[in-house]
This record gives structure tokens, C-alpha cells and sequence, in this order.
């Protein structure tokens, strides 16, 4: 006789986010599939009590696609190049490493589709945790006429924006020695499962293409806060094990700032 076992979907509050109650190292296709439907519907979800090693933690992640690289930080070990240790330690002088609003390697070509993220160490509770803004509500709500205007606007997304600051601790431990200033272009209003939303990384944009200084300052003063509203946002709370998947493309993220320890390993899919 198989045992079955439990495999539950609950949405958070503004249906932005969802818990899934299961067992990662006995999902099957079928409920990969049902993972795959709710994180297009919620833009993200996590999962509490999983205890994967590395090994099993990577097979997971292959679920959802090829895993990308990350230019700036080498792997976890030479055995397992493909997790990035996401640190905070107490001694750290500056922000946490991705303390301010963005999407991962937004600046290059073909930024990451999803990005999961593992907790292996995390402070007392309540502390760390991580907001996830959704920018298929952020457009939902843009006013008719910035919609219009939005359209066919381009951006220049630079690995040297102001969120660079915020992995100066880590590079400097862990740093590839590739950390020149990558570049890349997008538009940035973009359709991700046939629902339009704004692909704009505060933490990563340098400038929008076709557009003058006056106008460009306007533009980011309005799209900026507007892209991070309350009404948009649910902060996830770590615990010790557990896993959180989200849509690179459709959702902006950021650490909230603390004192203390941290380690996530993370893995991006391309």
C-alpha cells in the first residue's frame, strides 16, 4: 500500500504568496505542477520544515529549470558551485546583503526566472525577514495614463546600482573576480503569463532610454514608491528550514534590515 502524503495550498493574505504544506523530497510531478500553477498565480510561495541537504536541495531546484550563475559571489564549494551563500553576519558593518528593493541579476541579458531561497540559519524571529512586493498589482493600479505611457519605456539595469553597496561585505570573502559593471536592457512593463507587470529593480536601474533628465527624475520618484506600496506587499518570516520560491520576473524583493546572524542558500533558475 502507498502512503500518501499531505500536499495542501494556502494562500496568504491579498493572494500575494502561498504556503504549501508537503514533503519536497517526495513531490511529485504532478503536485510540481500544482507548485508551478501557484507560483504564476501567487508570485511566490514557500514551505516550512525542510530539511534538504545540498544535494537534495539542488535536485529540487532543477525542477523548475536550468540553474543560472551568479556573476558576483563564487558557490557554496567546488562540489556545489551552483548554491549562493546569502550571509549576514553581526559583525557586518554595512546593510544586508539585497536590503533594498529588486529583482536578482536584473542586470543581465536573460535575468533569472525564479529564484528559491533555502534558510539555514536565521535570527530570533520576527528579525530578517523578507518583503515581496507584486508588480502585477503595481500595474493593475498604475493610472491609465502612466500605463500608456509605460508601454515601450526601456531602462538601463546596472550590477552597479545603488543596491551593489549591500554585498561589499561578501564580495570582498567571496568576490569572483568578475565583479565588473554588468549591463542590460529591458522594457519595463513586460507580460509574464499573460498578465502585464512592471519589471522595473529600483535597486538596479541606472536610467530609462529616450527620456530627459527632468522627466527621468519624475519617473523614478513616481514609479519607485508606487512599485512598493503597502497594499502590494507581504512580508515572509523566516524559520530555521524553510524554502522560498518566487517569480524573478513579476515580484520585487528585499531584506529588511537587522542585527545579528543569517546564512540562506540560494539557487536562481534561468
Amino acid at each position: 500500500m502507498i502512503k500518501k502524503y499531505k500536499f495542501k495550498i494556502r494562500p496568504c493574505k491579498k493572494n500575494i504568496g502561498a504556503k504549501i504544506i508537503c514533503n519536497l523530497k517526495l513531490v511529485n510531478k504532478k503536485q510540481i505542477k500544482l507548485i508551478k500553477n501557484s507560483l504564476n498565480k501567487y508570485g511566490m510561495v514557500f514551505f516550512r520544515n525542510q530539511n534538504l541537504d545540498s544535494r537534495s536541495y539542488i535536485l529540487f531546484a532543477k525542477k523548475f529549470g536550468h540553474v543560472a550563475d551568479y556573476p558576483m559571489l563564487r558557490g557554496l564549494s567546488s562540489k556545489f558551485p551552483e548554491i549562493t551563500v546569502v550571509e549576514r553576519k553581526v559583525s557586518d558593518r554595512g546593510p544586508s546583503f539585497g536590503e533594498q528593493f529588486h529583482t536578482d541579476s536584473s542586470y543581465t541579458k536573460k535575468p533569472p526566472k525564479f529564484t528559491i531561497l533555502l534558510a539555514k540559519l536565521v535570527p530570533p524571529r520576527g528579525l530578517g525577514n523578507t518583503e515581496f512586493a507584486s508588480q502585477y498589482l503595481a500595474y493593475k493600479n498604475l493610472p491609465k495614463i502612466y500605463k500608456k505611457k509605460f508601454e515601450n519605456l526601456k531602462a538601463v539595469f546596472s550590477s552597479s546600482g545603488p543596491i551593489s553597496i549591500t554585498r561589499l561585505e561578501r564580495e570582498k570573502e567571496k568576490g569572483t573576480g568578475k565583479s565588473k559593471d554588468f549591463k542590460a536592457i529591458h522594457n519595463i512593463i513586460r507580460k509574464i503569463n499573460n498578465h502585464k507587470a512592471i519589471y522595473c529593480s529600483p535597486g538596479h536601474v541606472e536610467n530609462f532610454l529616450n527620456i530627459n533628465v527632468k522627466d527621468e527624475k519624475k519617473i523614478k520618484n513616481f514609479l519607485f514608491k508606487h512599485q512598493i506600496k503597502k497594499k502590494f506587499i507581504f512580508a515572509f518570516e523566516w524559520e530555521k528550514n524553510s524554502l522560498a520560491i518566487w517569480d524573478n520576473r513579476s515580484m520585487l524583493h528585499q531584506a529588511t534590515p537587522f542585527n545579528g546572524n543569517r546564512i540562506m542558500h540560494r539557487i536562481t533558475i534561468k
